[in-house]
């Protein structure tokens, strides 16, 4: 279990109605400007896929899926999504969504891994986006303009939350700051990556780091990524790899960086096959989402997922993911909680 982050002098500034009224107001208003900047439609999604097609995400390749015996199909494998990555590709395929359009779904997973503390939970729900686009599309630009269109529609959402609820005041930096990974390394090479981020978010307050998953000048990944779904390893205009990245924030309640959205221009064939060689998973070319991908069958396009309760978290100013959403948490982190005045639901 991860260390428990207790803030000084911690007091929730709405009580539990507001919050749950907050909470539904933010995902209202975040969901529609979302959809509306990037032109969007909602879907409906599945909670759970069939093991062995390759249409789940296995996010850094150590996570262990959910999975159940289903009765009715022999006993076949189901498991719990991850993410919803590689399943909205081929959602965009089956509606077929022209370029400039896209969809968005409600994701909700669980994740048995996952070390709990005040932003991480065994329960993950978050928007799962995803666009179709042009080969002309699959640029550092293009992914800067639509990091630039989502953070619009989180300041629109916060602007709004603080018109409701006076108590709040604005947390989020007036713009996003574009860093790349080997930029930020180079900046601070005698931190750790998690270090990099709590300084840059500090110093920005808004910050997109670009390019994560290939191996830095020091022979490490920033962080990791599976190879079969972000574009992590295709050179940009700026000298680098990648057209991916994180964006995180500035939490000032807990005094660190928040990530909130895990993003980027997809996979196309060559970069599919060049990734999967790099990490020795040449294999996954016989699975069925791979196989649609490698015989053109699915459209270019660009997606990610933005974290709904670590939205709520930030904007409504709470010190902990479970005052916004219901999940299980050890005995001792409750107590200790308790005693802080932080009320878990």
């Amino acid at each position: 279990m991860s260390v428990l982050q207790i803030p000084n002098k911690y007091q929730t500034k709405l009580s539990l109605q507001e919050t749950e009224h907050g909470i539904k107001l933010i995902k209202d208003i975040f969901q529609q400007s979302l959809s509306t900047a990037l032109r969007l439609r909602r879907v409906t999604a599945p909670l759970f896929v069939l093991s062995g097609r390759g249409i789940n995400d296995d996010l850094s390749g150590t996570e262990r899926a959910v999975k159940f015996p289903i009765k009715d199909l022999g006993d076949a494998q189901a498991e719990v999504v991850h993410s919803l990555a590689k399943w909205k590709r081929l959602t965009l395929a089956e509606y077929g969504i022209k370029p400039g359009y896209g969809l968005y779904t409600d994701m909700n997973a669980i994740r048995a891994d996952e070390e709990l503390d005040n932003i991480h939970s065994l329960y993950v729900d978050q928007w799962d986006w995803e666009r179709t686009i042009t080969e002309a599309d699959r640029n550092i630009d293009f992914l800067k303009e639509v990091v630039n269109k989502i953070y619009a529609a989180m300041l629109q959402t916060e602007y709004l939350i603080n018109e409701n609820y006076p108590v709040l005041k604005p947390m989020l930096a007036e713009k996003i700051h574009f860093i790349h990974s080997q930029e930020l390394l180079d900046m601070y090479p005698d931190k750790t990556a998690k270090e990099r981020e709590y300084l840059i978010t500090k110093k920005y307050g808004s910050v997109f780091i670009i390019g994560i998953g290939g191996k830095l000048s020091n022979g490490e990944q920033h962080d990791l990524r599976a190879p079969d779904y972000d574009d992590w390893s295709t050179p940009n205009k700026d000298g680098f790899f990648g057209l991916n990245g994180d964006l995180l924030v500035w939490n000032s309640v807990l005094e660190n960086s928040l990530e909130l959205s895990s993003m980027g221009i997809r996979v196309d064939k060559a970069a599919m096959l060049r990734q999967l060689e790099i990490c020795n998973a040449t294999n996954r070319k016989e699975l069925y989402f791979h196989k649609c991908l490698l015989s053109d069958q699915l459209p270019l396009s660009i997606g990610g997922g933005i974290g709904q309760s670590r939205l709520c978290m930030l904007l409504l100013q709470k010190a902990h993911i479970g005052e916004i959403q219901a999940s299980i948490w050890p005995d001792e982190h409750r107590e200790e909680c308790r005693k802080a005045g932080i009320p878990l639901i």
